[in-house]
């Protein structure tokens, strides 16, 4: 009963909006609307969302056509994914970007309702999973995802952070189903449930778990990154807007081209500019999309995501949220192909850049790296006051987390950072000698 509910409540997300009607592509012949649906605070799709729209390179792109027509662009800003789909499916949006399991269930919605869509390009991924995290509140004893047993946990069903529950609870033993209380929320609403106390733990993705960290409100329990399977956000048009409309597809699929570039060449202003559009801190916006973030951005069909949503299919089937799910009728890299040209197969093969710890100073347009952890605490140490914001990689996920919030160990002269507790025990399990410390000990320790 309880898996029926939730793939229920589920699947009302995405009934098509009674109200609307009619086509997103509007226009009297010479003016056309192209509407695009968004997740702002989603900031992994911020290259086809928040940046994109802040830096008017779509506009531009379209205004560059000259093919006789008036280009508007309606930007529409939700939430998470099922609405997005809901518009898709009813006509009512031409292009949106989303997580991978709401990327599923859009294609599955889609081909139900006659109206199929397709995806046609990435914005940021992880090659780990590090994108989603499970959360417990400051002062919880909980240190391992056993603990959940029985216990309510928040995440949004049907997305990529409820993928990432389902395998995790897998792995440690515990049905997904009978195991815990699921709590089926938006991040939102999660995030207040888990501040009152209504909730024991929230698994969200970005930049949920990151912001609710910086806040205090929250400690990471599980780096999604400890599964080691892929996880991204992309592109989907709907396939009767992209066969009528393919030049304007293009020039949108060039301007997120554009939009990632400007990301990459200049991630400490492109922060600033995203957090001023959703009132994220910058530094939250760093974490997940600074020059050795969490995620990684290119638009680019790599084929290990799309072997990735080939395995995600068997949980949302799994959850009775889907049945089959034809992934590759749905991937469709030919319009980013042509519109990134020759560049697109240097893209495809390009990978995330190094794991590396980073500073951010106060009053500085960049950030500074470091070579290991240990150069960073001292430098902090150094500068106390001066420092923004510090940032270093989970000594075996990679997964980047701020400093302060991290799990240190000290391995003799070596001091190593985890983003979740279960990690760092794994660690010190492994290494005699090595221990948890805490992160004032650590900085005294490197000063």
């Amino acid at each position: 009963m309880k898996r029926t509910a939730v793939a229920l409540a589920a699947a009302a997300l995405l009934l098509p909006l009674s109200a609307c009607g009619g086509s997103a592509e509007a226009g009297d012949g010479s003016t056309v609307t192209v509407t695009v649906g968004y997740q702002s605070r989603t900031i992994n799709t911020v290259t086809a969302g928040t940046l994109l729209r802040s830096l008017g390179y779509f506009e531009k792109r379209l205004n560059a056509l000259h093919d006789g027509r008036t280009y508007k662009v309606d930007w529409q800003d939700y939430a998470t994914g099922a609405p997005i789909t809901a518009q898709m499916t009813a006509g009512k949006i031409d292009i949106g970007s989303m997580g991978d399991f709401p990327l599923l269930i859009n294609a599955a919605r889609g081909r139900q309702l006659g109206k199929p869509t397709r995806l046609v390009s990435v914005t940021g991924y992880n090659l780990k999973g590090g994108l989603n995290t499970v959360v417990v509140p400051p002062g919880s004893r909980l240190t391992s995802l056993s603990g959940l047993k029985g216990k309510k946990v928040s995440t949004s069903v049907g997305s990529a952070a409820d993928g990432t529950l389902v395998r995790a609870l897998q792995r440690a033993g515990i049905d997904p189903d009978t195991g815990i209380q699921k709590l089926n929320q938006q991040p939102a609403v999660g995030a207040s449930a888990l501040s009152a106390g209504s909730a024991d733990a929230l698994s969200q993705f970005v930049a949920w778990p990151g912001l609710l960290a910086y806040q205090g409100k929250a400690k990471a329990l599980y780096d999604g990154a400890q599964l080691n399977l892929p996880t991204f956000h992309g592109v989907t048009a709907r396939a009767d807007f992209a066969q009528r409309r393919p030049a304007v597809l293009e020039a949108f699929l060039r301007a997120q081209a554009e939009a990632t570039d400007y990301l990459d060449a200049h991630p400490v202003d492109a922060a600033e500019k995203v957090a001023g559009a959703t009132g994220l801190p910058a530094e939250v916006v760093y974490l997940y999309n600074g020059a050795h973030g969490i995620s990684t951005f290119d638009p680019a069909v790599k084929p290990e995501l799309v072997a990735a949503l080939r395995h995600d299919v068997s949980v949302l089937k799994a959850a009775k949220l889907t049945g089959d799910i034809d992934v590759d009728s749905f991937v469709d890299d030919r319009y980013v192909r042509k519109a990134l040209g020759a560049g697109y197969a240097e893209r495809l093969a390009a990978g995330p850049p190094a794991a590396a710890s980073e500073v951010w100073p106060k009053g500085a347009a960049k950030t500074r790296r470091f070579a290991s952890p240990a150069q960073l605490l001292a430098y902090v140490a150094r500068h106390r006051g001066g420092v923004r914001a510090a940032y270093v990689p989970d000594a075996t996920t990679g997964t980047l987390w701020f400093a302060d919030k991290a799990v240190w160990v000290a391995d003799g002269e070596r001091l190593l950072p985890f983003v979740a507790p279960a990690t760092a025990r794994a660690y010190t399990a492994g290494h005699h000698g090595a221990r948890v410390v805490p992160y004032a000990d650590a900085l005294r320790r490197a000063s």
